[in-house]
């Protein structure tokens, strides 16, 4: 793993410079290019931020912040994501369009797949948390700087048809430099039709239909059946590749994140197995969360903070996991999309609760069987969605943009309103849009939110 992150990294340096006397002092020894597949490890660097992201943390309400509570408030309106197009998207497109792809690093048609279920981990990412994005003008360079808006609906539309398309091309073989699935096709065949069962159930309010007929094709291709094939973004212990919040806490000295009071109050009371990973005994030996939201100059009280297993050096981030399947399976069951009703409900949310602590604890059930005894956790038909949102949300904790796009979806568990600011259900563009590609931006905004680029428009999936 360390030798394909050094390799990459000396591959890029070199692919991005540009060139000057293009033959005097080349080194024959070092590739004057990134190769395609390095193309591909580069996007997955990306990988890293979107699933440690502390605005995502705050939006979720897992972490409430003992200092500069400034982001937890909401007052951040306009959020940049020209990093994502030009960062993994350009390097995603590259591979896609190119004419010289290497059969050497694995056979071509993986290598597209692969760069194909990437771009719409992306895109799918990025349109949840601003809507209507640039997505059929976008990646084009000089060919077009000032790219239309699509719809979400008709994003949504086309990643379905991608990630479809991506499991059908896929050959034998693995493919060279991949940093998640160390090359494995098989587990990225499974990684595309979990995005597409999660992508499909986002559906739930906004076309039942359509999500029922893309969650059954989905798991008639073959989701993920274990932990094993959870798309983590493994990081090492190394300044160079290591998790963002070792650096801010242990680098920085900032140990300025409790965990919430609302995160607490859903673990603390059914001795929740997974409440010593997410966070440390305060100075008293005992776990309490800081209620969200608080302005500076307030009692701090003595909560716990983020647990040091967490931010560890190399503490992965996890993006998609079994679990979510599972959970997934277990709302599809309750809905009606698949055969079982309340008892395969039941038996995929205990699954998934169990593979979430193992996923979490290393392996371990200790505690999962008590803990799903309890009244709070225990599987009820009347309270079956509530009880399958809020599992999952503890399951996603510190993935904050899944776990707020579940949230603003089902609208489980209930969260706060710090300072008396409504939970966020979107990002605004970011503010050169209105300056770079006014009328493009000017009419998506017009079309969705009648004109106000805010935090509070609704997404087309989100309804209510």
């Amino acid at each position: 793993m360390k030798k394909v992150y050094t390799l990459l990294l000396a591959g890029l340096l070199l692919g991005g410079c540009s060139n000057f006397e293009e033959d005097i002092n080349v080194n024959p020894n070092l590739p004057s290019e990134a190769s395609n597949t390095q193309l591909i490890a580069n996007a997955e660097l990306y990988l890293s931020g979107l699933g440690s992201s502390p605005q995502g943390a705050y939006y979720a309400q897992y972490l409430s912040e003992t200092q500069y509570p400034n982001l937890s408030l909401y007052n951040t309106v306009a959020f940049n994501f020209y990093n994502l197009y030009t960062g993994p998207l350009m390097n995603l497109e590259a591979v896609l369009t190119s004419k010289d792809l290497d059969g050497n690093e694995g056979p071509v048609n993986n290598q597209l797949a692969v760069a194909k279920i990437l771009k719409a981990y992306y895109f799918w990412h990025m349109t949840d948390r601003w809507g209507d994005i640039p997505y059929s003008d976008a990646l084009k360079g000089k060919a077009e700087y000032t790219p239309k808006y699509d719809t979400q609906e008709a994003i949504y539309n086309d990643l379905f048809k991608q990630l479809e398309e991506a499991n059908e091309m896929t050959v034998p073989g693995n493919i060279t430099n991949d940093i998640v699935y160390g090359g494995n096709i098989a587990q990225w065949k499974k990684l595309a039709n979990t995005m597409r069962l999660l992508m499909a159930l986002r559906l739930s309010e906004v076309n039942p239909a359509k999500g029922k007929e893309e969650f059954n094709k989905a798991l008639e291709a073959g989701i993920m059946g274990s932990n094993d094939d959870n798309f983590t973004f493994k990081h090492l212990a190394e300044a160079a590749n290591q998790n963002y919040w070792y650096d801010q806490i242990a680098n920085q000295g900032r140990y300025w994140w409790a965990l919430s009071e609302t995160l607490v109050e859903h673990m603390k009371p059914v001795n929740d197995p997974r409440l010593p990973v997410f966070g440390d005994p305060n100075s008293k030996g005992e776990y309490v969360g800081l209620p969200y939201g608080l302005t500076e100059g307030l009692d701090k009280q003595d909560p716990s903070l983020l647990g040091t297993t967490i931010w560890k050096q190399d503490a992965p981030v996890y993006l998609v996991t079994y679990a979510q399947a599972l959970f997934a399976k277990a709302e599809a069951a309750k809905l009606g999309w698949i055969a079982g009703g309340d008892a395969e409900a039941e038996a995929n949310y205990n699954m998934a609760i169990e593979e979430s602590v193992k996923q979490w604890r290393n392996g371990s059930t200790v505690g999962v069987a008590e803990m799903l005894e309890t009244p709070a956790v225990a599987y009820d038909p009347a309270r079956a969605i509530e009880q399958i949102a809020t599992q999952r949300w503890l399951h996603l904790f510190m993935h904050g943009y899944e776990a707020w796009a579940e949230w603003r979806r089902t609208g489980y568990p209930e969260l706060v309103t710090p300072d008396g600011k409504q939970v966020p259900t979107r990002q605004g563009y970011p503010t050169e849009e209105g300056f770079n590609n006014i009328s493009n931006y000017g009419e998506a905004v017009q079309r969705q939110f009648s004109g106000q680029d805010n935090l509070y428009g609704h997404v087309w999936w989100d309804v209510d």
